[in-house]
């Protein structure tokens, strides 16, 4: 027992020198953005918290966390796609309790025996597997999925329930799924880099006894670096209550988060990133 608490303190002062709850995306894991520029403030929750996605000791994609709906407002990633198993477990950001707990993505199970962390104090701040119990008419459903990724540490690191939204079942596993399985490589075709940026609108439903917000809608867009002197872009935005998918330009999905969420004007991506 000893031994254990001289571990958890001396695990404890190294996560205090860097914390994947970071102040800011561009000072951390600039990587996962266009040009290393993240959304503009536009999209920003009333509690945000920027988070660099954190397993086995690497970052593999950012995420906006919106503390109080428990929901992410937009997780960015590098498209790379491959073929490989899903993974089955689930994990949580310790971080999201405060600057002195793991700075990697952790199981539950892990947290609750192992840090002296009650499930109450875990669960203020996000979601908990409890939360996406029993679910009617809604899936898990991944804003980063695992399938876009090419090995199997980074597809793990997908399957935190900060990259996760209550989707409507049908449009995840229909009209969603076709966009990231057969639209994405259409549309990749001769990329050298896609830069991606998927996210929700906020809804007024709930799950989880009004712990976990339900989206109002889902999107996605992408930039794709052809070569130095070319890009595309592309978007999409589905009603999370329907088994469609809108295909948009970049500014297209821009001007309609704009209206959406009622604030300044969205911008996802670096201006060199085309709209039209």
């Amino acid at each position: 027992m000893l031994l254990l608490l001289l571990l958890q303190i001396s695990a404890s002062c190294l996560w205090l020198g860097r914390s994947e709850v970071v102040t800011s995306f561009e000072s951390s894991c600039p990587q996962f953005f266009f040009r290393e520029t993240p959304p503009n403030e536009a999209l920003e929750p009333e509690s945000p918290a920027w988070i660099c996605q954190r397993y086995k000791n690497q970052y593999y994609f950012a995420t906006l966390y919106d503390r109080n709906r428990r929901i992410p407002v937009y997780s960015a990633y590098l498209y790379q796609p491959a073929a490989g198993s899903r993974p089955k477990t689930w994990r949580v950001e310790p971080q999201l309790m405060g600057p002195t707990y793991p700075k990697t993505m952790e199981r539950e199970w892990t947290l609750l025996n192992y840090f002296n962390v009650s499930l109450e104090q875990l669960s203020k701040s996000q979601a908990i597997l409890q939360d996406y119990k029993n679910l009617t008419g809604l899936n898990r459903g991944h804003l980063n999925p695992s399938g876009h990724h090419p090995d199997s540490s980074s597809r793990t690191a997908t399957f935190t329930l900060t990259n996760i939204v209550p989707q409507d079942e049908k449009l995840n596993g229909g009209a969603w799924k076709n966009y990231e399985q057969q639209t994405m490589i259409t549309r990749t075709q001769g990329c050298n880099t896609t830069y991606v940026v998927v996210g929700t609108v906020p809804g007024n439903n709930y799950i989880a006894k009004g712990r976990v917000n339900k989206p109002s809608y889902i999107w996605s867009s992408a930039c794709c670096e052809v070569d130095t002197n070319h890009r595309k872009a592309w978007a999409v935005i589905a009603e999370n209550d329907k088994n469609e998918v809108q295909l948009l330009t970049l500014g297209e999905l821009e001007d309609v988060l704009t209206q959406l969420y009622g604030r300044d004007q969205v911008s996802l991506f670096d201006s060199d990133c085309p709209r039209e």
